[in-house]
Order: C-alpha cells, then structure tokens, then sequence
C-alpha cells in the first residue's frame, strides 16, 4: 500500500511543490531579487533531493513512483505559472498606439492616477498616438479594460519592465481626497 500508492502521492506533491518553487525562483532571479532567489533555491533543491532520494530507495524500479514523479513535474508548472500570476508583482511597460483620438482615453487614465507619456506618431495607415505608461503588474486587468472601452480597436503592448528610474514616478499615483497628501507623496518620493 505505502510503496504503490502512499510514497507516489508524497512524490508527486513534493513534485510540484519544487517544480513551483523553481518557477518563482527563477521569476525572482529575472526580476533582479538576489536575495529572494537563493532563499527559495535553497527548499528547491532540498525537495528535489528528498524526493530523488525516496525513488531510489525504491530502486527505481516502482513505476508508480516514476509516473508520479512526472506527472509532479507537469503539474508544478502549471501551479507555477498560476502562482506567477498571483503574485503579479513588479511593473510593465504599456504600449498603446490608436489612429483614433486618444484624449478620453488619455484624460481618463490620468483621472485614475497613472502616469503616461502621449507622442504623436505616423504609422503604416497615417498619422497615430502612442501612449505610454509603467505600471504595476497587478494594474494590467483594469488598464486594458479601459483601452477597450475607449478604443476597442486600439493596438498595445505589455512587455515587462526591469528596473525603473525612480527619478520620476511614472507608475500609479494613490489618487486621494486630502490635497496636501500629493506633497506628502512628492517628499516620500524624493
């Protein structure tokens, strides 16, 4: 019972708990966390080795073990990717360009506090706007919500974002009630 059904279970949890643990790993090293990144490295690996470690004990020969331990790996992924999007932290650029007049669009993204750059441009069917904007990562669902509902026709792009002067604070400004809270805002900035 334990060899066939109980130890290809514990496998394959464990699978995917440090196949996830890679995804974000990794995401943390792309995303420049040098501290994070080892940490999670560090529970990455010491699974794995559990885990080879029970296969061999098995002598490699169970094949309910071996099915598991794929099957593990597939599934972290996809937990993996799904946890990504979870956490959804750190900014991306957002890129739209529109042949229609953007300036309800660029009022309104302005209104609910994020920062853009406008830059009149020329595309492949004549004169375009380009509108650019850093933003939180967890801020795309909404961003593109209001694209569509102002230009539904509208091309953008979201690439992610690196790093990030902070000489200007080009992602989204907390829009609140009390004027003097933009001062406040400013001085934390600098």
């Amino acid at each position: 019972m334990y060899a066939w059904c109980i130890l290809p279970l514990l496998i394959f949890l464990a699978r995917i708990m440090d196949v996830s643990l890679g995804t974000i790993r990794i995401i943390f090293v792309s995303r420049d966390l040098k501290y994070l990144a080892p940490f999670v490295g560090f529970f990455e690996v010491l699974i794995w080795l559990l885990v080879i470690r029970q296969i061999m004990l098995s002598d490699g020969n169970n094949a309910a073990c071996i099915v598991a331990y794929a099957a593990g790996f597939a599934s972290g992924t996809f937990v993996g990717m799904y946890l990504e999007n979870l956490l959804s932290f750190g900014r991306v650029l957002i890129r739209v360009i529109t042949r229609k007049e953007a300036g309800e669009l660029v009022k309104y993204l302005r209104s609910s506090g994020y920062g853009l750059t406008c830059v009149n441009a020329t595309g492949a069917t004549g004169p375009v706007k380009l509108v650019f904007s850093v933003v939180e990562r967890h801020d795309i669902p909404r961003i593109v919500q209001i694209i569509k509902q102002f230009n539904p026709n509208a091309f953008y792009t979201i690439e992610d974002v690196r790093f990030v002067s902070e000489n200007v604070l080009p992602f989204r400004i907390k829009v609140s009630r009390n004027p003097l809270s933009v001062l406040y805002q400013r001085r934390a900035a600098k």
